[in-house]
């Protein structure tokens, strides 16, 4: 059986992927802007859990716990909030932006996944939940005083707060790494209730 990198997300609608791409554009001009791998909007997704590489034989049974796991879950609304950084300005990593709405309901729709998941085998991570949308990794060489530069501008970002969608369905998608970036194919659509 072919193995696929899948993972479980909410796609973002035109209106969140054009708010983020603003504040990418703004980092990008700042100096430090040339130290990160931009992620292309297109290619930015709530991301609910990541699976790895998994049987092309399971995605009927993976789409099955996703059906459970929305069957509780009433459609809601997300929005964006701040700009930030992980895991903190001398060893920043990761460039985000942060997740803000009705976002009760979305700890509860990432629950039911995970629980769902887990039925079927997908462990829970470690690390809790921390809703958030990423706009680029850090390269590797840079260094200490340039990542510390570049987490004062993400902080002085200003991110569209009145940005805000509704999701009504989950995917699950398969990743398929390219050395021009991810490439996305939906392998299944679940609405919520």
């Amino acid at each position: 059986m072919e193995m696929i990198r899948t993972f479980v997300a909410v796609e973002l609608d035109g209106a969140m992927k054009r708010g983020l791409t603003q504040v990418q554009d703004v980092l990008k001009r700042a100096p430090a802007g040339r130290l990160v791998r931009w992620v292309a909007p297109t290619g930015i997704h709530l991301t609910l859990k990541f699976l790895g590489d998994v049987s092309s034989d399971r995605i009927a049974e993976l789409t099955e716990a996703l059906k459970r796991a929305c069957r509780s879950s009433m459609p809601f609304q997300v929005g964006l909030t701040q700009a930030g950084f992980f895991p903190d300005a001398h060893r920043l990593r990761v460039v985000w932006v942060g997740v803000g709405g009705e976002v009760e309901n979305l700890l509860r729709l990432q629950r039911a996944v995970e629980d769902e998941l887990n039925a079927v085998g997908f462990r829970p991570e470690g690390r809790g939940f921390q809703p958030h949308l990423t706009l680029g990794r850090v390269r590797d060489f840079a260094r200490a005083a340039e990542r510390e530069e570049l987490a004062k501008r993400i902080a002085a970002t200003q991110v569209d707060t009145n940005v805000a969608m509704l999701v009504r369905e989950v995917h699950l998608i398969r990743s398929d790494l390219r050395p021009t970036g991810a490439e996305y194919t939906m392998l299944a659509t679940v609405s919520l209730k």
